[in-house]
């Protein structure tokens, strides 16, 4: 609870201005108070008393910091703080941190907020079945790895213990070890070496998978599985109108409200924001038509996401040839 007070008052104080309300609730969590949680420790709500990030905020609403409202059915949203609180006034920056928000500094020049694409590194945990290969390197259940440290650790590893096929190079001879830990029980009888590319692809697929986000001026956060990429589809609703659905905006520090706002201006079309099916603090943009021409243009080239992080640009309307 007091990791989460603090994370709460810290993002209050330097991160969220006025102009930046209404401020989705799931926005501020993810790109404002998660940044602001120390190196070394992880802010974890289901281990908080309050379980629910819309219990805190209600707790929270009752001590008149913020007011929170349902602007749209289903999704909440920070619509007002009271900065002269007596309980944010006397909150004091924890050490290590600038007081003043770092996204000041990437600002353009008509003061307005400029998107910088976030930094993001696959990232390998140690899984139990793999300690055996790991240990010897110092490594035990849980150590994160890059990919090249893992490359460089299966190398050593191979070259320590002779396991290089003397008679082609480009084999590494199967040792008990690397049977348990990278072949499948049926191809343990029947393979006695593996190529250096098969062996390090194996090692990489039976690693947990996690990935690291580094937003502008923040702290790394390294997260379990692999990066969601931002989800365009095509739906179909009533009367044979066609939507364009987007969601998983904010694990790239977009505001789903913004990219709404923008795409709207940008299309004369009616943008909407609505929770994801099956989620709670979820949401997704959905504006009329298909639009995925200028949403292209806008993640691509203006916020220059890479295209792998981007899923269904294909879905764009095929342009006519002209006779």
């Amino acid at each position: 609870d007091a990791l989460l007070n603090q994370c709460f008052f810290h993002a209050l104080k330097c991160k969220v201005k006025k102009s930046d309300l209404p401020l989705l609730t799931s926005t501020f969590l993810r790109s404002h108070m998660f940044p602001c949680c120390p190196a070394g420790q992880q802010l974890d709500i289901k281990k908080s008393s309050y379980k629910k990030f819309s219990k805190f905020l209600q707790c929270m609403q009752h001590q008149k910091i913020l007011q929170v409202k349902e602007l749209n059915k289903g999704v909440e949203s920070i619509v007002e703080v009271d900065w002269k609180h007596p309980d944010v006034k006397a909150f004091a920056v924890p050490e290590g941190f600038s007081s003043v928000s770092a996204a000041q500094d990437s600002k353009g020049e008509d003061g307005e907020q400029v998107y910088h694409a976030p930094e993001i590194i696959p990232l390998y945990g140690v899984s139990a079945k793999m300690i055996p290969l790991f240990q010897e390197s110092g490594h035990r259940k849980g150590s994160i790895l890059s990919s090249s440290e893992v490359r460089n650790i299966i190398i050593n590893y191979v070259k320590t213990n002779e396991l290089v096929d003397e008679t082609n190079k480009n084999f590494v001879k199967v040792n008990a070890i690397l049977c348990d830990c990278l072949l499948e029980k049926s191809e343990q009888d029947g393979i006695s070496d593996l190529k250096w590319d098969d062996l390090l692809s194996r090692c990489l697929e039976r690693l947990q998978p996690l990935h690291q986000v580094t937003f502008f001026g923040q702290e790394p956060i390294v997260r379990k599985g692999n990066i969601e990429p931002i989800d365009i589809t095509i739906a179909q609703r009533s009367s044979n109108k066609k939507v364009t659905v987007i969601k998983n905006l904010e694990l790239y520090g977009l505001d789903p409200q913004s990219v709404a706002n923008i795409l709207q201006q940008k299309v004369q079309a009616s943008a909407t924001i609505t929770p994801v099916p099956g989620t709670k603090d979820r949401v997704q943009v959905q504006i009329q038509g298909n639009q995925i021409h200028h949403l292209a243009k806008m993640l691509l080239e203006e916020y220059q996401l890479p295209r792998k992080y981007i899923q269904g640009l294909e879905k764009a309307p095929k342009v006519g040839r002209k006779k």
